[in-house]
């Protein structure tokens, strides 16, 4: 049914819409929004995945007391 959904006139189409949305002047400053916002993402979901990947190592490693 959505074999062929997303064709490049698609998006053509969309890209007409969010430039009459917000206007030319504003693109910029979104998308260099939008590109900080991700680059925040990604640094959290690598440190959360760091965060894991450290706790189950300390969990593996056996406790020596003395």
């Amino acid at each position: 049914m959505f074999r062929n959904a997303l064709e490049p006139w698609h998006l053509l189409v969309l890209a007409a819409v969010v430039i009459m949305i917000f206007g030319s002047k504003k693109l910029p400053d979104t998308a260099r929004a939008l590109g900080k916002s991700l680059r925040i993402l990604r640094s959290e979901t690598r440190a959360m995945r760091d965060d894991d990947a450290s706790d189950a190592s300390d969990e593996a490693r056996p406790e020596h007391r003395t």
